[in-house]
């Protein structure tokens, strides 16, 4: 295998992708990097089509996720897994032809996938990649993402989705609340409804609520619910009636 390693970054948020191109820009004796890829499905195609040597790979994606794409290939170039999921087992990345970043991913971390792509080992089976993928997948429903990426003019924030309060989607654009700010994610809802975890629910089509924001809840008029949330100008915000069951299984107070 050539260096620098044809390179193909597969991820559904596009702050992600450029943040990490940018930073492979910083190692052109390691990464060509050919191609970018928003999902499993473009991936697939892509990866047929150029035959990368490696590919960095977001775990949590719609439609095919991480694990689901690389089960479809045959030949499994070297993965760097990309995510914001704090728990997968890092005992599991110790094999010398996978590794694994944390989002946001830092140089100096990558630094160090570089040091260990010196010593990649290019006969490892395909058989032992898809038995660790295999194990990655059972592990995934234990994880949960704890981040969420946003860009700002020219730079990317990380938001703690503990502090989101709500998602409400208007026209094309979703936008994040939380206290006193609000910004554009480039995620539509039902992308965010795939990858959140369970304290977020959708409470109405353009509105995603985080219970533990959640101050107050109440009835409202033809079979509708209130909420009033817990910033400080205590916003209040109506469900859409078609969400009642869902509610009622959550709110079982009334």
């Amino acid at each position: 295998m050539n260096i620098p390693y044809t390179t193909i970054i597969i991820d559904d948020e596009p702050p992600a992708r450029e943040r990490l191109s940018r930073l492979l820009l910083e190692f052109p004796q390691v990464f060509k990097l050919i191609e970018t890829a928003q999902n499993g499905t473009e991936a697939l195609e892509k990866i047929r089509i150029h035959r990368p040597d490696l590919i960095f790979l977001d775990i949590e994606m719609p439609g095919l996720n991480g694990f689901e794409l690389l089960e479809k290939l045959e030949n499994i170039p070297i993965v760097i897994f990309c995510t914001a999921y704090d728990h997968y087992s890092l005992k599991a990345f110790e094999t010398s032809s996978i590794d694994y970043l944390m989002k946001p991913v830092r140089k100096e971390r990558l630094e160090k996938t570089v040091l260990k792509l010196q010593n990649v080992s290019l006969n490892l089976s395909q058989a032992s990649i898809k038995e660790l993928l295999k194990k990655l997948n059972d592990n995934q429903e234990q994880t949960e993402i704890t981040t969420l990426t946003v860009k700002e003019k020219d730079r990317m924030r990380f938001i703690k989705l503990e502090d989101i309060l709500y998602f409400e989607s208007l026209d094309k654009y979703v936008t994040v609340y939380t206290e006193g700010r609000k910004q554009l994610c480039e995620q539509s809802l039902g992308q965010l409804e795939a990858k959140l975890p369970k304290e977020f629910i959708r409470i109405k089509r353009s509105l995603i609520v985080n219970k533990k924001q959640v101050k107050e809840v109440f009835k409202y008029f033809n079979s509708r619910y209130g909420f009033i949330m817990q910033d400080k100008n205590a916003t209040q915000l109506i469900s859409g009636r078609s969400f009642k069951g869902e509610l009622d299984k959550w709110l079982n107070i009334f």
